[in-house]
């Protein structure tokens, strides 16, 4: 019960293999797969939490309106054309952002069963207030997740 199966492995690998390859070309900066999960926890807790904005729409105008976060982008959208005005709006507003492999990991991560094109966290929810020890929880793990990007981020340019 403890340990894969070779078949299990291989098939694991190949579904890995098959993720990037379906990867858009613009996909940088990309989280590693430690950052990836991360950041996919990150967003998990910000989904319970009522602290995401869910597709390009809604992204878009909370980016727009000043909400500030991070922008998690899938990286396997076709057309890619839907998602390529997402990365200039952020970095206009200084908000962070990273591409992840899998935007049907991203959909589960961000509780939903629809494969999502992009997220928005924000340290804030939309309405009501959380309670300060879960507020303090979300920004430090936001806070961590901003600083490998960062790290990312400055090694491409």
């Amino acid at each position: 019960m403890g340990s894969d199966s070779e078949a299990e492995k291989s098939a694991h690998k190949e579904k890995e293999r098959k993720k990037m390859l379906a990867l858009a070309p613009i996909a940088k900066p990309l989280a590693g797969k430690k950052l990836c999960k991360r950041t996919l926890k990150l967003v998990r807790k910000a989904a319970e939490h009522k602290c995401l904005k869910r597709g390009v729409k809604e992204v878009v105008k909370s980016i727009r309106r000043g909400h500030k976060g991070v922008c998690v982008i899938a990286g396997n959208i076709s057309p890619i054309d839907v998602i390529t005005h997402v990365p200039i709006l952020c970095e206009e507003a200084d908000i962070p952002y990273v591409y992840v492999p899998s935007k049907e990991d991203l959909a589960s991560a961000g509780a939903t069963k629809r494969p999502t094109c992009c997220v928005l966290v924000m340290t804030k929810p939309a309405k009501g207030e959380l309670e300060k020890g879960e507020q303090e929880k979300l920004k430090s793990d936001c806070d961590q997740v901003v600083s490998e990007i960062n790290e990312i981020t400055a090694s491409l340019f």
